[in-house]
């Protein structure tokens, strides 16, 4: 999520402490941020300063070369965030370089970028007419393109080698599955039905017409089976109905009882991957006024019910920012 949240405050836990795995575990991002700062000849905000990175063990890195601002679909600087990624599981960074606004994929904890294909980012197409997201553990780059006439396919990028694969625009993209081989896409019927699909970059696929519950979710997850699906169910505070995890077999059309998450009032569902048999899940709560979010991340079991509270912590008004997994 690049969200607009440029309107002062900081980046802050809330009282969580950090898992032991966290602090073993080789650096890692919980999210990117990026300041804004007001412009009093166009009495409107711009991005400013520097892409910063929250780690898990408490501590923060500035992201050296990264572009502050996007381009416009002409290749000039605009007025907004540049384009921006965190994998699921906080290792591996995509950002647009700021010399060239090429787009390119490092590790959180150093090393050499590897530069994405020059057409990662068609002709005519700015900093927020694409959306980009990583494998959960980053091996490949899932980019879908806002073009008027949404004709552009989307892109399947292997990161190591800069192969690429194409899913056609018919299909609306929604993530790659665990472990990157399998891209969870919807596609609608003549007769208004969604179709869910787990789409093989080389070829083939498994779909299935899922029940309404599962095609109206919040976020959604593909396993790294490539035919388990996790759905994260909104909640209802008003009719006090639980935010809900479910899943959903493409192959068999089997679907869970489904597990009461406590994502808490207004929390909306944001992301999920999964990680092994246990599903990493993202909600976010924007306030009404002034764009401040809290970030809240749960670790489900949906074999077992069991949960955990991995993560939370807020977002100031004048920051712009990419959760781990978004």
């Amino acid at each position: 999520m690049i969200a607009a949240l440029l309107a002062p405050a900081v980046i802050g836990t809330l009282g969580l402490t950090t898992p032991a795995y966290a602090r073993a575990a080789p650096p890692a991002a919980r999210v990117a941020w990026i300041k804004s700062c007001y412009d009093k000849k166009r009495q409107d905000t711009d991005p400013c300063g520097a892409w910063r990175l929250r780690l898990r063990d408490g501590g923060q890195a500035t992201v050296p070369g990264a572009a502050t601002r996007g381009v416009n679909g002409k290749g000039r600087e605009a007025h907004l965030a540049s384009t921006f990624a965190v994998s699921g599981d906080g290792r591996v960074l995509l950002y647009e370089r700021a010399r060239d606004h090429r787009l390119v994929v490092r590790p959180v904890s150093g090393g050499p970028a590897k530069v994405l294909p020059e057409d990662a980012r068609p002709k005519g197409i700015g900093s927020d007419e694409m959306a980009v997201r990583l494998s959960p553990s980053g091996e490949r780059v899932l980019i879908d393109y806002y073009d008027a006439d949404d004709r552009l396919p989307s892109k399947v990028i292997t990161v190591a080698t800069g192969e690429t694969a194409t899913v056609p625009a018919a299909y609306g993209v929604l993530g790659l599955s665990a472990d990157g081989d399998e891209v969870l896409a919807t596609r609608l019927a003549g007769d208004n039905t969604t179709t869910l699909y787990a789409l093989r970059p080389g070829g083939g696929a498994t779909r299935r017409t899922p029940p309404q519950v599962i095609a109206n979710a919040g976020a959604w997850a593909l396993a790294a089976d490539g035919t388990t699906v996790a759905a994260l169910v909104q909640g209802d505070a008003e009719r006090k109905e639980p935010a809900r995890i479910r899943t959903y077999d493409l192959a068999t059309g089997e679907l869970s009882e489904g597990v009461d998450v406590p994502a808490g009032p207004h929390f909306e569902p944001s992301s999920a991957w999964w990680d092994g048999d246990l599903l990493r899940a993202t909600y976010t709560r924007t306030a009404s006024t002034g764009n401040s979010a809290v970030v809240r991340v749960l670790t489900v079991d949906p074999g077992t019910g069991r949960i955990e509270h991995d993560d939370q912590y807020k977002i100031g008004e004048n920051y712009a920012f990419a959760a781990a997994g978004e």
